[in-house]
């Protein structure tokens, strides 16, 4: 008990030894600074100073901008790119996904598989909402006068919502008789116009050439997009004279008539209308006589 206690004076007392610490003149001798010291002033001032140090590196690599010097932390100009980047790849994802169900709505009208069961525009008016009365009302005259009106002004207008203000016609690509008309139960989503080999197929509105090929099954081939939802297909020519890419004026010749592809009785143009994804019957926009 006593020889621990007598350790514990001898190393307080270590600690607390002064010691004189003196900086002189290495030629003259002379005294130029001096401090009077202790193994404890020391321990404290190193202890406190390492502490400092630590609490300084650590507010710098936290809080200020030296940090981006530092390997493996990131700038905030590249936080910024990377988030502007992983915005771009997911609008870049949704792009890509749309023209995939577009092309493939191409393939579905180039091969003559479109579906159009779902997108019948009637099928609220054939599928009624059960358990609604619907009361019957017969028309007045002015009223099937107004109707009948109405239905003569849009017969050509392959637009539903069509007013006076949009200036919107088609033009006929060829002038024939209708050796096929269109049917959808049959699938077949167009009509059929005999004419001579070589006649000139006209592009029916302006827009713009999305395909222009051969396939084994149709032969020459041109689909041209035009406003308001609006796709135009022709098919069987004997040439094109456009390419993909290029846009066409309404009236402007776009291929020659003939009957190439597999499918295929003769001369003739076999001419689609697809309004918003929807095949239309082109006789109840265009006179084809």
């Amino acid at each position: 008990m006593a020889k621990n206690k007598k350790d514990r004076k001898k190393i307080t007392r270590k600690l607390l030894h002064k010691y004189r610490m003196v900086v002189l003149n290495e030629d003259t001798f002379e005294e130029k600074l001096s401090f009077k010291l202790t193994r404890l002033n020391v321990f404290v001032t190193i202890t406190l100073s390492a502490i400092i140090l630590i609490a300084a590196t650590t507010y710098i690599i936290a809080f200020t901008p030296l940090k981006e010097y530092i390997p493996g932390y990131s700038s905030a100009q590249l936080k910024q790119q990377a988030s502007q980047l992983a915005y771009q790849s997911d609008s870049l994802q949704q792009v890509l996904k749309l023209n995939n169900q577009y092309l493939s709505s191409i393939k579905n009208v180039l091969t003559g598989k479109a579906d159009t069961s779902s997108l019948h525009r009637d099928s609220l008016i054939e599928n009624p909402i059960m358990g609604q009365e619907i009361e019957a009302i017969e028309p007045s005259r002015a009223d099937s006068l107004l109707r009948e009106e109405v239905a003569q002004e849009d017969k050509y207008n392959v637009l539903p919502s069509a007013t006076d203000n949009i200036d919107f016609s088609l033009f006929p690509p060829v002038k024939g008789s209708i050796s096929e008309g269109y049917d959808a139960k049959d699938k077949h989503y167009a009509v059929d116009i005999v004419v001579a080999k070589n006649t000139p197929v006209k592009s029916v509105a302006d827009g713009r050439v999305i395909f222009s090929e051969w396939t084994t099954e149709t032969g020459y081939v041109i689909i041209i997009k035009h406003e308001y939802g609006l796709l135009s297909v022709y098919k069987h020519n004997a040439s094109l004279s456009k390419e993909q890419g290029e846009n066409v004026r309404r009236g402007e010749v776009i291929a020659t008539a003939g009957s190439t592809g597999e499918y295929t009785t003769g001369p003739h143009l076999h001419f689609e209308l697809w309004n918003e994804a929807v095949p239309v019957d082109p006789t109840d926009y265009i006179d084809f006589d």
